[in-house]
Order: C-alpha cells, then structure tokens, then sequence
C-alpha cells in the first residue's frame, strides 16, 4: 500500500513531469509526443516497482527509453528513442541501437531505463562513448519484484517488458546517439 508520502511524490512528480512538457512544447524540433510516451513510461516503472524510486532520486542522470522494438532470426536487431534527464531535468534525447547473432527467434517490445551513478559515467554517455554489451545486465521490472542491484560502470539498466515473445541465447550490444536539447 502506498503511503501518503509516496502518494504526495508521485503527485510531486507528475506536475513537475507536466510542467516540464509544457514548456519544450514550444520548443523547434523537440519531439512532445516522446517526451510524453517517456513519461508514461517511467510513471509504468514506478508503479511496478516502487524501490526504481531511489534511483531516480539519487542518479546523476539518466535516459527513459519508452519502446524498443526487438526482433531477430539467427541475427537479430533493436531500436527505440528515448529522453535524457540530468538531476532530473530534461537535457536531449538519445537513439538505441542494437544488433545481435546467435540463437533467437521472435520479436519483442520493452522500455528500458539507463541510471548513471555520477557525471563520469553521464558524459561517456552523451559522448557516445558508452555501449551496453553482452557483460551488462539488465534488470527486468515485474510488479512487486525486489530491486536490490548495483551499479555496475557507473550504470544500472532495468527493462520492462511489455509484450511479445523472445527466445535468445545471441552475444550483442547497444550503442547509444545522444541529441541536446538546446
């Protein structure tokens, strides 16, 4: 059960993620409806797991990536778009590629969200020096389940998935293109 104080930050926190669509609203080239979809999508993390909370409080920074697509046969691929927050601000929005061989076969749709621990990790980050490879493990959010990881390079990464089906046993990675906001 949520208690009144986590009631009272979730509501901080949707005004403020309000407050922060309105204003790039105006802004050329800036894509609203990403913004929104990324939104949704942490306020969806959050509710299934409660404890991703500290992170989003605690973390340098970090980058919501609303729906990567993910499918493959023998070779495999995905892609998304997401928005980048530095100490909770919206600072651009960051293209997720992946590629990957071996066993698999299906297709699948999940978001992901990326925490850097501190400004080394951020910055190897907007710099497109960070990749994701086979090593980092992410953590899949499932409602209730108990979020009790580390960060691992200066990051921790948690998916939730959200429909489709993937069997894989493939070695692959994510690259990353960061895009300022100004």
């Amino acid at each position: 059960m949520i208690t009144l104080i986590k009631k009272s930050q979730i509501v901080l926190f949707l005004i403020g993620l309000a407050i922060s669509h309105v204003g790039s609203a105006q802004i050329g080239g800036w894509n609203p409806a990403l913004q929104e979809d990324s939104e949704k999508a942490m306020i969806k993390m959050l509710e299934e797991s409660p404890k991703l909370e500290k992170f989003v409080n605690e973390a340098y920074g970090y980058a919501v990536f609303p729906k990567i697509t993910k499918a493959g046969l023998g070779v495999g691929g995905a892609a998304g778009n997401g928005i980048v927050y530095k100490e909770a601000k919206i600072v651009g929005s960051s293209k997720l590629k992946q590629a990957s061989f071996g066993l698999q076969a299906g297709g699948q749709q999940y978001s992901e969200v990326i925490f850097f621990e501190n400004k080394e990790s951020f910055k190897k980050f907007t710099n497109g020096k960070l990749k994701l490879d086979a090593q980092a493990s992410a953590v899949v959010i499932t409602k209730g389940a108990s979020i009790d990881v580390a960060y691992q390079n200066g990051v921790a990464v948690f998916t939730f998935i959200k429909g489709g089906l993937m069997y894989e046993a493939s070695v692959g990675g994510q690259h990353f293109k960061f895009k300022s906001k100004e």
